[in-house]
């Protein structure tokens, strides 16, 4: 199939697969005489598991770092779980969790200090001054 019945049949674009391909993620796929891409079922397997690794929250540069082994979730579909075995994919997950637990960490400060902020403008209706939201200097 040509890259954008690829593109179809997993719920992606052609220009994601090129950046896939791109990234190292997917391996350069036969081309025809007239240079154009040719999918088969391995290659929209593949694609399927990278796109179920994405909405679990890894990134592309998370999923890279294991490519090499990403033949082994496609085998197990169709549920695709990176924490099965150690050494597949548990260091990535493990270091993706710490970033997300540090992101969450980071916004939940923030919105605490907006909204302590907005508290204190609405505790004086009166005033029309824009609460100090930065650094104070």
């Amino acid at each position: 199939m040509r890259i954008g019945e690829a593109a179809e049949a997993t719920g992606t674009t052609p220009r994601a697969l090129r950046l896939y391909e791109a990234r190292g993620l997917l391996p350069p796929p036969p081309r025809t005489p007239s240079g154009q891409r040719e999918y088969g079922a391995a290659e929209v397997a593949r694609v399927r598991v990278i796109r179920g690794l994405l909405a679990l929250g890894l990134t592309l540069d998370d999923i890279r770092r294991r490519a090499h082994r990403l033949d082994v979730l496609v085998q197990e579909q169709p549920s695709v779980s990176c924490t099965g075995r150690p050494g597949e994919f548990s260091d990535v997950v493990a270091d993706r969790l710490a970033a997300l637990d540090a992101e969450i960490a980071r916004l939940t400060h923030l919105r605490q200090g907006l909204a302590a902020a907005a508290q204190g403008a609405s505790s004086n209706p009166d005033s029309d001054d824009v609460p100090a939201l930065g650094p104070q200097r």
